[in-house]
């Protein structure tokens, strides 16, 4: 390597990296790899990106320069030759209820733009026009039948967020009526006791006072309300009333308040709804229903109106991309000769987006399917086809995880487009575990050889080979084959349903078509196929909720097998901000509070369990009130998080310093990794045992003070595990949805014996995978497709991981042939 064509990283210390350094070659496709928490993201993002994407920032203008000076740099002596980055997250941010693939993708504004050129226009008079030169030129039409000269709706006149929406539902294709029997869940409970569950959750809290002024009675069961004090109470007129108030140091004070009956404050609540996350607070008191006025296209009836070689835009939205790329290629030969160039060049632009979308292997998806319906392996794959459409060149792409929610038939589409990307003079970084992603790369560099404190290291670099014959390498046996990818005993095939099985009937429901499944008790069954083919739809939305009692329509019929407890555990983000950590979740923190509280300097100064919480205690930090980080404003650029001044990140304020625990401060405690604090913390049996199952599960490197949503999504879920693994699991089902996620080899071992641990405890486990170590491993599998979204739907085989190879319909069967 020419000094030049790396980037030469000296005395990194991100995170659990121990002073590395390293050099990074450039203009290449390199690979980042280790077991979970070994530090490769550290360096990728924490290091790579943050210091390629900072100086990306500093070169903008010195104003800019001068509002970021406060931006934390890496901690790391030396980056030179970074350029600049761009990354791409493990989870791509949860997508508003207005966005769909088409309006994700901008392939919907080159549809609005041909149905505004190119489509046949109703005139004021409601003759048919065709297009012609004068709507290229002019934006208006003559209708050759009463001569009107019209103004032609321009592409915004197409656009559902915009002069197109539907009148009834905003755009959004769904109306929310609310569901009366929701308002009041139990009528054995008193008003006064929270019966109305509306006013309970909306912070409509005076509201019972203001009714018993109104002569509701509120301290008998609601069932027992008149027909006219019910009424009030769901549908009563809007008046004041005088309440008293008392104040939380016991001041009373009167108020005027105003009444709102139950629907009302729903309808506010919907009505004022800006977010995704309001919206989910409202789900249990509306039915989401398909908006009657345009069928759920979200368009009015002019933009339904208007077809373009006989297809009307909200008809097209409803087809696969496959076909509609197919529809748009044919539009330049049917549309008038001379608007011929014109539609070329609109098509010009629409089909490089699809052409990479295709190739991603998202052709079965629709455009106006909600963006917030899809997989984040679908998500990310719409986010590095919208990187892919900047032809930039000379710049750092980081791509974590991006094998995520990846069948393995298309990880082939996905390494040619990070191929591309380094052939268009980019260099590529990626974080991945999984060995066909590995095998791809021109150069690997190995992080380790464990996770946390025992990790941070560098174990290995060099081509996949050179990584293959290394002796340090933990990655190497399983790039060269040489570790067995099946490590639990097979189940002969006649024995797969000796314990007994679930049955499930459906009918048809988005891609699934109608069928019927058995799930086998005490076993671990795999449901895989390719993207698209109706794997979570099967086990997510059909045979879940009707375990759970919440049995949708489209199920048919249901024999549970004995199931009674049915436990979902998926991969998305524990905690909302850091005031989640691992500590709070596992329930940790509690036991600590209560040790720290037990000390004799803290009895000596009257200090209970709740003065050490970093949430609400006394004891917080006042600066950062137990954040441990304080939020910059940068204005129009994202907002920029440092570690707070006062505490230096330990959220709790220096007079806590005083009070110790074997010789610890509570900063110090949770500053502890999960192994680090069983060996320290011994006569806290309580505490001991939630430590041991962290530690079992694989989590013993996690930091006790560490934010759980930056967690991967494999170590998130593990997390969700901990409690239940301590409960008794006769008669439970266990449902994962792709538990790989983020998991390396050696890691997904841990994994599995996890599952054995639950299955020999009595569960049941089903895991919606694409990891091929992991379906080698099944009990069973039930695999979906063959292909995605109309190919999809149907059973292909549901057999042993062996027999499954032998089905040649059976794409997961083509892939698996290798592992097995």
């Amino acid at each position: 390597m020419h000094w030049g064509e790396q980037v030469a990283v000296r005395g990194a210390r991100v995170h659990n990296l121990k002073s590395v350094d390293i050099d990074v070659p450039l203009r290449q496709l390199v690979a980042l790899t280790g077991v979970s928490g070994s530090g490769k993201s550290s360096l990728a993002l924490g290091v790579l990106y943050a210091e390629g994407s900072r100086r990306y920032l500093e070169a903008l203008s010195s104003y800019t320069r001068r509002r970021l000076s406060q931006a934390a740099r890496a901690d790391v002596d030396a980056v030179d030759g970074v350029p600049a980055a761009i990354a791409l997250h493990q989870r791509p941010a949860v997508p508003g209820v207005r966005s769909t693939f088409g309006t994700s993708t901008e392939l919907l504004n080159s549809l609005r733009l041909m149905y505004s050129r190119l489509g046949v226009h109703l005139c004021p008079n409601g003759h048919r026009v065709q297009p012609t030169l004068e709507i290229a030129s002019t934006a208006h039409l003559t209708c050759p039948e009463c001569g009107e000269r019209f103004e032609v709706p321009g592409a915004e006149s197409f656009a559902f967020n915009s002069d197109g929406a539907c009148e009834t539902c905003a755009g959004t294709g769904e109306t929310r009526q609310i569901d009366q029997e929701a308002l009041v869940p139990d009528e054995s409970l008193s008003i006064a006791d929270g019966a109305v569950a509306a006013w309970a959750s909306f912070g409509a809290g005076l509201l019972p006072q203001v009714v018993a002024q109104l002569g509701v009675r509120v301290d008998v069961p609601f069932r027992e309300l008149t027909p006219a004090e019910r009424e009030l109470v769901l549908n009563g007129e809007e008046t004041k009333r005088t309440v008293v108030v008392t104040s939380k140091k016991g001041n009373a004070f009167e108020l005027n308040a105003a009444y709102r009956n139950a629907n009302r404050v729903i309808e506010d609540a919907l009505a004022n709804a800006q977010s995704e996350k309001s919206l989910t607070r409202l789900d249990r008191f509306v039915h989401i229903a398909e908006c009657p006025s345009c069928g759920g296209s979200r368009l009015n009836e002019r933009a339904r109106s208007v077809p373009l070689n006989g297809v009307t835009l909200d008809e097209i939205s409803t087809w696969s991309l496959d076909r509609t790329t197919t529809f748009v290629r044919s539009l330049p030969a049917a549309a008038p000769a001379e608007l011929t160039r014109m539609a070329a060049q609109i098509v010009d632009a629409f089909i490089p987006t699809a052409e990479h979308l295709l190739g991603l292997g998202l052709g079965y998806l629709s455009l106006g399917r909600a963006s917030r319906t899809l997989s984040t392996g679908e998500l990310q794959r719409v986010q590095l086809s919208r990187t892919l459409r900047s032809s930039a060149t000379g710049l750092l792409y980081v791509l974590d995880e991006p094998s995520i929610g990846l069948h393995p038939s298309n990880i082939d589409a996905l390494m040619a487009v990070a191929r591309r990307l380094v052939e268009t003079g980019n260099s590529v970084v990626l974080v991945d575990h999984d060995v066909r992603v590995l095998r791809h790369a021109d150069w690997l560099i190995e992080i380790g050889p464990g996770a946390g404190a025992h990790g941070g290291e560098i174990v290995a670099t060099g081509t996949v080979e050179d990584l293959s014959k290394s002796s340090a390498s933990v990655i190497g046996g399983f790039l060269s084959g040489e570790e067995p990818a099946v490590v639990r005993p097979r189940v002969a095939v006649d024995d797969v349903f000796e314990h007994g099985r679930i049955h499930l009937e459906t009918a048809p429901r988005f891609t699934l078509k109608a069928l019927e499944a058995s799930f086998p008790l005490l076993r671990l069954t795999a449901v895989t196929g390719v993207s698209g083919s109706g794997k979570t739809t099967l086990v997510l939305d059909s045979l879940a909720p009707a375990l759970l009692g919440q049995a949708p329509k489209h199920v048919r019929h249901l024999d549970a097998g004995g199931i009674d407890r049915t436990v979902i555990v998926d991969a998305v983000p524990i905690g909302r901000n850091v005031r989640s950590t691992v500590a709070t979740y596992s329930g940790v923190l509690d036991d600590l509070r209560r040790a720290f509280a037990g000390t004799p300097e803290a009895v000596s100064r009257g200090l209970k369990a709740a003065d050490f919480s970093y949430n609400t205690g006394s004891l917080r930090c006042p600066q950062c009130d137990g954040t441990g980080q304080i939020s910059l404003d940068v204005q129009f650029l994202p907002d920029v998080d440092i570690p707070c001044p006062v505490c230096e990140g330990r959220r709790y304020n220096p007079d806590c310093d005083t009070i110790t625990l074997d010789g610890l401060t509570m900063a110090g405690a949770l500053a502890l990794t999960v192994e680090q604090a069983r060996s320290k913390f011994t006569g806290l049996r309580k505490m001991q045992a939630r430590l041991r199952t962290l530690d079992e599960v694989g989590l013993g490197y996690l930091i006790l003070g560490e934010a759980t949503p930056a967690l991967s999504g494999g170590e998130a879920q593990r997390l969700k595990l901990i409690a239940d693994l301590e409960k008794p699991q006769q008669g439970t089902l266990f449902i994962f949805d792709e538990p790989s996620v983020g998991l390396h080899p050696a890691d997904i071992r841990v994994l599995l014996t996890v599952f054995d641990r639950l299955i020999t405890a009595g569960a049941t486990v089903i895991v919606i995978e694409h990891d091929l170590d992991m379906i080698a491993n099944a009990d069973h599998v039930i695999d979906l497709g063959p292909g995605g979204g109309t190919d999809g739907g149907r059973i292909v085989a549901a057999t042993t991981p062996t027999l499954l190879t032998q089905v040649p319909e059976s794409l997961t069967g083509q892939y698996l042939r290798d592992v097995l």
